[in-house]
């Protein structure tokens, strides 16, 4: 049983009755608390993980390699420096440009335009995005340009990290990336 007891001041008054000091029972009090504790911790809860979706591909030989879309594909490849390389379609034809990781929303979303355009806005047309982060790039970076994938809500993305161009390989070299 929990009590709280005052403690005695020492000196008796001459001619009064000494009065008993006060007790409270706080059993309740503590049943309550726990009560409290309880609905609580069993009503409320925790802050659920946000996890981005990664699609990797698989290996080449389990599956039969379609090649992308060119008028629909945007590939960034991750270098050094907060620096990226972007371009649209097929690395044969590419027109490939070094942008800086901050204006990486303002590019997909000028290619996500041209695309739409260049299909009269079809909703089963629309942009797919490869990144491929190299050697040399920041995993802040790589966290980045992913965020940025659910940003702009580009349906279709792919992470690539074992397939690099000879031409893209040199384009980076060439640049300092």
């Amino acid at each position: 049983m929990a009590t709280l007891n005052e403690s005695q001041s020492g000196k008796a008054v001459k001619g009064r009755t000494k009065k008993a000091a006060p007790k409270v029972d706080l059993t309740a009090m503590v049943d309550l608390m726990f009560l409290l504790t309880t609905f609580f911790m069993l009503t409320t809860t925790l802050s659920q993980l946000n996890a981005a979706d990664i699609a990797k591909p698989v290996n080449e030989h389990d599956i039969d390699l379609a090649p992308f879309p060119e008028s629909r594909t945007m590939t960034i490849v991750l270098g050094k420096d907060n620096k990226a390389v972007s371009y649209m379609g097929t690395i044969e034809k590419a027109n490939m440009k070094v942008i800086p990781m901050g204006s990486l929303q303002k590019e997909i979303k000028s290619n996500k335009l041209l695309v739409a355009a260049t299909h009269q806005n079809s909703s089963s047309k629309y942009m797919i995005v490869i990144i491929k982060p190299g050697k040399t790039a920041k995993f802040q970076n790589f966290v980045d340009a992913v965020d940025e994938m659910k940003i702009a809500d580009i349906k279709s993305y792919s992470i690539d990290d074992d397939h690099f161009d000879g031409k893209e390989l040199s384009f980076m070299k060439m640049n300092g990336i």
